[in-house]
């Protein structure tokens, strides 16, 4: 699920919090994950120029403290990914690349920046659109890309974050009538090009490639992927694009994200499907099939950005009003093998449950664990070693660590049960997932036997041979 910080919408839920209460809201959170099975979070850590941990490059974020720039007294982002960790849960990185500020953080005021922003420093970064409401990096200034990437390696290289995410915003979308101001960018900087939306692609394409090649340089088992909006093109304007004819974050955003995934920039891609099955603008079904395609024979992994926010609210199409509408998508996503996994926006649309719909998802689809998909790297090797597994008590599994194991997964079988290679495949086996080196079953039957195998899995979520069996008496 994606945890967003931006405005205060999931978590904190107020600035100002304690230190106590705000890791006390952020565990209700993983939690709340746990409960549903979900075996990651998404979490916005640079919402806008600004940072949840102590940055060398950017001030810490408004909306810990409510002051810009100012110490909330810990480290967020320490603590978030040690927690999640705790859970077994990944931890992905959010970041905005560009937001600066908006109109309910001083809009285009410099002076409600914190004192040193760079926005402070270097004005001349900065671009205002629309006039008077927000301000951006300018995407077209060579150093403020370096700048960017800078900032987000900043926290790969010094935190254990398992993934480094964007979401849709790029270039700003676009305002009716008012262009983006970069006339005198372009001047400077956009030799060769035919126009300027060529050369605003050219810009998002060169931060997408170098800062994929630059994670995988420091940390190659830490996945790099995008959630964009969920039309690249429409078939009318593109005959490779869907048939659709909403919004194109290829002419809006200057996204191609096509092309990132032809040409390997990304781990994955989370377009954001925030429709209904038979929409005529943008069909659900219709966008699954033609992202379906478009990962098809590459190595990007692909997941569902999934409106869990849509659910129940009042002025949304009628299909939202139906418990049944989030299931029915997954059940359409079996169809399609390239569909390996769904992400929720947002968390607290996830605890409010409405209609009973999240409830109704988890006990249909998520009724038991989940390994997470091998996101970097598929071809390298899996852990060489199983764990060498004893079970002591009726139910209790200890293992030493085998070289190269993050995690571990525990399946369990009928003790009269001789599993076959694929019985290892199926999730009704899968129990628990879990980083410690052992694990009690608190779900036996009395006088029923058992045998469990556990396997080790790296960071990347490589999977070993499963152990040796261990018989419960």
């Amino acid at each position: 699920m994606w945890i967003a910080t931006v405005g205060n919408i999931d978590w904190p839920s107020r600035t100002g919090l304690s230190p106590a209460a705000a890791q006390a809201e952020y565990l209700g959170w993983l939690d709340l994950a746990v409960k549903l099975r979900f075996n990651a979070v998404f979490v916005q850590i640079r919402p806008g120029g600004d940072a949840f941990w102590p940055s060398r490059y950017e001030p810490w974020s408004r909306y810990l403290t409510g002051v810009p720039g100012q110490d909330p007294g810990w480290d967020p982002l320490a603590f978030m990914v040690t927690e999640a960790h705790r859970r077994n849960l990944q931890f992905h990185a959010w970041f905005n690349p560009y937001r600066v500020s908006s109109p309910g953080t001083g809009g285009t005021d410099l002076s409600k920046l914190a004192p040193g922003a760079p926005g402070r420093v270097h004005p001349d970064w900065l671009v205002a659109y629309p006039a008077g409401s927000r301000l951006y990096y300018n995407p077209g200034i060579p150093a403020v890309r370096q700048f960017v990437e800078d900032a987000i390696m900043d926290a790969v290289t010094r935190y254990g974050v398992d993934g480094v995410h964007f979401d849709d915003f790029f270039y700003p979308y676009p305002v009716a009538g008012k262009d983006f101001p970069d006339a005198a960018t372009f001047a400077r900087y956009g030799a060769g090009f035919a126009s300027v939306a060529d050369w605003r692609r050219h810009n998002i394409d060169l931060l997408i490639q170098e800062l994929h090649d630059r994670v995988h340089a420091a940390k190659p088992w830490v996945a790099f992927g995008v959630s964009p909006f969920g039309i690249w093109r429409n078939a009318g304007a593109d005959p490779a694009g869907s048939a659709t004819s909403g919004t194109q974050s290829y002419d809006a955003n200057f996204a191609d994200t096509r092309r990132w995934v032809q040409q390997g920039w990304l781990d994955y891609i989370v377009p954001q499907l925030y429709w209904h099955i038979g929409f005529g603008t943008a069909d659900y079904a219709t966008l699954v099939r033609w992202w379906a395609g478009t990962v098809a024979g590459t190595r990007v992994r692909l997941f569902i950005g999934q409106a869990a926010y849509r659910v129940g609210v009042s002025g949304q199409p009628a299909a939202w009003n139906d418990p049944a509408e989030l299931s029915r998508h997954l059940a359409y996503d079996r169809q399609f093998p390239q569909v390996t996994g769904d992400v929720y926006f947002s968390a607290r649309s996830l605890r409010s449950d409405r209609l009973g719909a999240v409830s109704r998802l988890a006990a249909s689809y998520y009724a038991h664990p989940a390994l997470v998909p091998v996101l970097t790297a598929p071809d390298r090797a899996a852990p060489a070693e199983a764990p060498v597994v004893t079970l002591t008590g009726r139910a209790t599994l200890n293992w030493p660590a085998p070289a190269g194991a993050t995690s571990y997964a525990v399946y369990r079988f009928d003790a009269a049960t001789r599993p076959g290679p694929c019985a290892f495949a199926d999730a009704a086996h899968l129990v628990a997932t879990v980083r410690g080196q052992g694990w009690t079953d608190p779900d036996t039957a009395p006088g029923h036997r058992y045998t469990y195998y556990v396997s080790a899995l790296d960071r990347a979520g490589r999977e070993s041979q499963p152990s040796s069996p261990a018989r419960s008496g």
